[in-house]
């Protein structure tokens, strides 16, 4: 026996069930990766990771050569050189890991979206946080950029900042 059920609106069958929730945190993030001009170029690995004071600092992005073929883990071995996430939280992570993975980025401005709750974006407290990108380069240099926000739960939330030579402007807003 089959059923079609037409004319139906999703409020009738329960919307909230099937539309995504209105009071969904989005962080919306802008990181530049500068055009460097220097005699032997690799993209960067960059690090992007969420600290809060008390509780375990989280990645929500790592962007890394993870299919360098060679010996096994060839693409992660140059991991530790982004050395604060390093020793923040990525030497405790099975790569690739589901879900932050993702393969270098060229020059350019890449914009990123996490909503709270789904995959490596974790629902925010209200609070004081520190969303710090980190980039090194295999030949290059390493560079860090943090922006510091205080989140109530409630209004958006904006931050930037600059890097001098790996990093370009990285901004980020956080809104409910």
């Amino acid at each position: 026996m089959q059923f079609r059920i037409t004319g139906l609106t999703a409020a009738a069958l329960g919307g909230a069930a099937f539309t995504p929730a209105a009071n969904a945190q989005t962080l919306d993030l802008s990181v530049a990766i500068p055009k460097l001009t220097v005699a032997e170029y690799h993209r960067p690995y960059v690090a992007i990771w969420l600290e809060k004071e008390g509780v375990t600092p989280r990645t929500i992005a790592v962007w890394y050569d993870f299919d360098l073929k060679g010996s096994e883990g060839e693409g992660t071995k140059w991991l530790r050189d982004v050395r604060q996430w390093w020793r923040a939280s990525g030497r405790s992570i099975a790569f690739p890991a589901d879900g932050i993975t993702g393969a270098t980025r060229a020059p350019g401005t890449h914009k990123l979206n996490f909503t709270g709750g789904r995959g490596s974006m974790p629902n925010l407290t209200p609070g004081a946080y520190r969303l710090i990108v980190e980039a090194a380069r295999e030949a290059g240099g390493r560079e860090a950029v943090t922006l510091s926000f205080n989140w109530d739960g409630k209004t958006a939330v904006s931050a930037s900042g600059k890097g001098a030579h790996e990093l370009g402007a990285v901004s980020m807003t956080l809104k409910r």
